[in-house]
């Protein structure tokens, strides 16, 4: 048992200084961060919403250091009170070119032994998928929607239920499954990765 133990503290060793601080960090956002795909109505956006993917790590206003360094170590995002609870503060990242670049590696890299994982997994499609365009058309922004309501319990603290919001975007289209549904839904962590007024 001894020689375990040694063998443990020999890999804790090994590890650089900034391993880690990932590491430290991956805790510190499984127990106070949180992904989210926000949907409002926008009635500029031809298909009625606008989505945007959302990272976020809440912290007591007395800890702000731990979010400074979530905020040095991706180098995006910006840190503001919580609205409503001015004592807690918020780090957030709602660029989704930030969250591609900043974010996602991280996630893939060290959450995926988190509880939450199938979430980071959905997030991280979500963001893939917007990337390569496929909100601009109905079927695709149906597609996104239905993951982002897998998200977070299912999505059960969601103001409006989803078939609202998929009659709306498909009014006048065929609400089908999409031509490229197959490589649209395929995850790429099975591929070895791992993966404001709102209207829900």
């Amino acid at each position: 048992m001894s020689e375990n133990l040694g063998g443990a503290d020999n890999q804790q060793e090994s590890l650089s200084s900034e391993e880690r601080r990932c590491w430290f960090l991956a805790g510190f956002v499984e127990g106070e961060g949180s992904v989210h795909v926000s949907i409002k109505s926008h009635s500029a956006q031809r298909l009625g919403y606008y989505f945007q993917p959302e990272f976020f790590i809440y912290q007591h206003r007395v800890r702000r250091e731990l979010l400074e360094m979530a905020m040095e170590f991706f180098q995006v995002g910006r840190i503001r009170p919580k609205p409503g609870n001015p004592d807690v503060l918020v780090y957030s990242v709602i660029s989704r070119p930030a969250i591609t670049e900043r974010v996602l590696p991280f996630l893939r890299t060290y959450m995926r032994y988190s509880a939450r994982k199938s979430d980071y997994e959905t997030f991280g499609l979500v963001v893939d998928l917007m990337n390569r365009g496929v909100h601009r058309e109905p079927r695709g922004l149906a597609h996104i929607a239905r993951l982002a309501y897998s998200m977070n319990m299912k999505g059960k603290q969601r103001r409006v239920a989803l078939d609202v919001i998929l009659d709306r975007i498909l009014r006048g289209h065929t609400p089908d499954t999409p031509g490229r549904s197959e490589e649209m839904v395929r995850p790429p962590w099975r591929h070895g990765e791992l993966g404001g007024t709102e209207t829900t």
